[in-house]
Order: structure tokens, then C-alpha cells, then sequence
């Protein structure tokens, strides 16, 4: 498995702590062990032009997930995650943890949507959400 974090944004990010983490996730999602996974952290300007364009909803947001497909080397492509560095600060603050454990949580959950889990429904973002701190516990990043 082979996640790639790219920072877009100003604030300092633990690229590699992330990508450890990402690739965790994907392995305990079953993920193909060739699949790769590309994570992009921006600002809140950059996310809303995509969730404008692809949701079309012209607000920010925290996370989106872009599932692929087979990608030009012929490995499979789980897709891309962009998480919004700015909404995530502001998450954590609100929820009183820290700004990388807010940002491994929307990884972790851009992940899970790209493996099936969906949250439209009360009952689904309680499932999702607790999978999602299960993972976090389970790879040190609850904190």
C-alpha cells in the first residue's frame, strides 16, 4: 500500500505520520496490498472550488473523497482524499483534541468512504464515525 500526502496550505503537517497512518487504515480496510492512496491538505478556499465543482454545494467543508479506479501503471488507485487544513483546526478546536489528530480522522474518514462506508443517515455517520476512532485508537493517533 503507498499513500502520498501533499501539503497545499501553510500550517506545518506531520506528512509522514499521516502517510503511516493512511496506510494503516487501508490495510485494515483490506485494501489490495498494490493500491495507492494520494491525500492532499489545502485551505478552505481550495476545498470549497471542489465542492463547488463536484458536489455542487459553494461552501467549504471539512473532507472529500475522490474514488479511482486502475491508475496508468496498472496498479489500482483507491482514490484521492483532500481535507481542508483550515476547517480541520477549527474542529479540533471546537471539539478540544489536537489539530493532527483532527486531521488523521478526516483522512481516516475520506479512507472509509472509499471503501464503502457511507454516513447520509444518522445510524451510518454513528457506524462511521465510531470505525473511524477505532482505527485511531488502534494506530496511536487518538490523541
Amino acid at each position: 500500500m503507498a499513500a502520498t500526502v501533499a501539503n497545499r496550505q501553510r500550517r506545518r503537517i506531520r506528512r509522514r505520520w499521516l502517510e503511516q497512518i493512511a496506510e494503516a487504515v487501508m490495510e485494515a480496510e483490506g485494501c489490495r496490498p498494490e493500491a495507492e492512496l494520494s491525500v492532499v491538505i489545502g485551505d478552505d478556499a481550495w476545498i470549497q472550488e471542489l465542492n463547488r465543482k463536484y458536489r455542487k454545494k459553494d461552501r467549504p467543508t471539512d473532507v472529500l473523497a475522490f474514488p479511482q479506479d486502475v491508475g496508468p501503471s496498472g496498479h489500482p488507485l483507491l482514490g484521492d482524499v483532500a481535507v481542508s487544513a483550515e476547517t480541520a483546526a477549527r474542529q479540533a478546536g471546537e471539539l478540544g483534541h489536537s489539530f493532527e489528530r483532527e486531521l488523521a480522522l478526516l483522512v481516516t474518514h475520506g479512507i472509509l468512504h472509499l471503501t464503502g462506508w457511507e454516513d447520509s443517515t444518522a445510524v451510518q455517520r454513528e457506524r462511521m464515525l465510531a470505525r473511524a476512532e477505532a482505527l485511531l485508537v488502534k494506530f496511536g493517533a487518538e490523541g
